[in-house]
């Protein structure tokens, strides 16, 4: 499934992160001045980012080269625009397209045709592994090609802790920093489908003469007391849970970036924090808990009956 690599740029990402794991002190004391009192958040390497300053509210191993899971995807997207391809060609899911590194489950079967957009929105959307995969290799020069493209990119957004291998994430060769990432997601908020595809709460794709129904990856999304911008979660044991989101908090332009976070809702949990963090010195009263979860349910509910998780 996955395209030979650069070994040079390979090795330079893993003497990084190799760095970044035996060095700790080095990096915490490269983020200790953007820490924050009054926020303590269980995710171990963060950023949180005004757009429109550039100031960091608050980091955290913000330079910690480490695993990004599907964060990747972000990059897979931006290639895959980048390229101007028909939108509307078909791809067909191939058993090359399977994930036999990890043995990762689909709901996209070997032979499923869709068209390159809707590899993409599933992609962004419902973090779907098969369509990332067929999207570079359907790319002129397959997934070696894709993949060169991709370091390209990041090479010219002047990203010196980021490496690609492949377009899933699913390998844990694909890494970047906390820092990398926001410029990455800053990047992608001027693509405006990258914006629409990440923040749907669901979306019905036909498939095989039928239609499937997808749901977002991040439950956020569908949630009453966020406006989110863009959005990507990622996944696989290496890297833990992370979440990188553009949200309006407190009349604020803000990138959150929580990488490695270990606990199934811990990511969640920590946006959340930050936003009640940022809402709570601006003198935003929240409401009662109780509400804000009636509220949330609903919400869910709602977007629950528009499509199912992956």
């Amino acid at each position: 499934m996955f395209p030979t690599v650069n070994k040079s740029l390979a090795a330079a990402a893993l003497s990084a992160l190799a760095l970044s794991i035996s060095l700790p002190g080095t990096v915490l004391a490269q983020s200790a001045k953007a820490r924050s009192p009054g926020l303590s958040l269980e995710s171990a390497s963060v950023l949180v980012l005004d757009q429109a300053s550039g100031q960091v509210l608050y980091g955290k191993n913000p330079q910690a080269v480490v695993p990004i899971a599907s964060l990747t995807k972000l990059m897979t997207a931006m290639v895959v625009l980048d390229s101007q391809l028909d939108p509307e060609e078909l791809i067909t899911v191939t058993d090359d397209d399977v994930d036999w590194l990890r043995g990762s489950q689909s709901r996209l079967r070997v032979g499923t045709v869709l068209t390159r957009d809707d590899a993409l929105r599933l992609t962004l959307m419902a973090s779907e592994n098969r369509a990332a995969s067929a999207l570079a290799r359907a790319h002129p020069g397959g997934r070696v090609e894709f993949a060169r493209a991709m370091n390209d990119k990041s090479g010219a957004l002047g990203l010196r802790g980021t490496y690609y291998a492949e377009s899933t994430g699913l390998s844990s060769a694909n890494v970047s920093t906390a820092e990398d990432l926001a410029v990455i997601a800053e990047t992608a908020l001027s693509y405006p489908k990258i914006r629409e595809y990440s923040t749907l709460r669901g979306h019905d794709v036909p498939v095989g003469g039928r239609s499937m129904a997808f749901r977002n990856t991040n439950r956020l999304v569908a949630s009453p007391q966020w406006e989110i911008g863009l959005s990507k979660t990622g996944f696989i044991k290496e890297a833990g849970r992370n979440l990188v989101m553009q949200a309006r908090l407190a009349g604020r332009e803000v990138i959150i970036v929580l990488l490695r976070s270990w606990g199934k809702y811990s990511r969640l949990a920590d946006a959340n924090r930050i936003r009640q963090w940022i809402e709570a010195a601006a003198g935003i009263k929240r409401p009662a808990a109780k509400a804000v979860r009636k509220k949330t349910r609903g919400a869910l509910s709602a977007s629950r009956t528009r499509g199912r998780a992956s």
